[in-house]
């Protein structure tokens, strides 16, 4: 099977960052340039346009990010655009970004619950989290979702551990259901 254009050139950036010693100022970098192309849909609009030719398109990379990020991530965003890959940029980033978290033991979670939580409850759930799993950090992003009752629901990539109320409920009426009177 093919790889995948983000992962080949992902793959290439990452074993550059290790080789190198840059993981820290490319994982920085390119949460910084993934942001840009987020924020400015214009940009994308710019690099995918049929009609614009590729070297001002180049010009465009050189000098929207040659003076503020490395001749590394500004090299690859240059050769994905000469390759006409630039439609593959943001998912290049994000991919180079996830190895980064990956090798860093970086564990990103959502942690859904019915109410805020206090930073103590939010210190909890990361020392929790910290302990259980083999991770050394964890980005955690929290949400607050009423129809959950109360408990919380925790995702990691694709695991998920739900101990809300309203899950709780839903198992007991499937439960009752299940229950033949004679």
């Amino acid at each position: 099977m093919a790889k995948l254009v983000s992962a080949t050139y992902g793959d290439a950036l990452f074993e550059l960052a290790v080789e190198e010693s840059k993981v820290d100022s490319l994982y920085a970098e390119a949460t910084d340039c993934l942001k840009v192309f987020e924020e400015n849909s214009e940009l994308g609009r710019l690099l995918n346009h049929p009609k614009i030719d590729k070297s001002e398109k180049e010009k465009v990379i050189e000098n929207a990010f040659g003076q503020f990020v490395s001749k590394d991530i500004t090299g690859l965003l240059v050769l994905m655009v000469s390759k006409d890959r630039q439609k593959q940029i943001m998912e290049t980033l994000r991919y180079f970004i996830g190895k980064i978290k990956e090798y860093k033991k970086i564990g990103s979670a959502v942690v859904s619950t019915a109410k805020p939580l206090t930073a103590a409850q939010k210190e909890k759930v990361l020392s929790r989290l910290l302990a259980t799993t083999g991770y050394v950090d964890f980005e955690i992003d929290y949400i607050v979702d009423e129809s959950l009752i109360g408990g919380m629901v925790i995702r990691i990539g694709d695991r998920v551990v739900d101990s809300s109320i309203k899950t709780k409920l839903d198992e007991f009426a499937k439960d009752l259901k299940k229950i033949q009177l004679a």
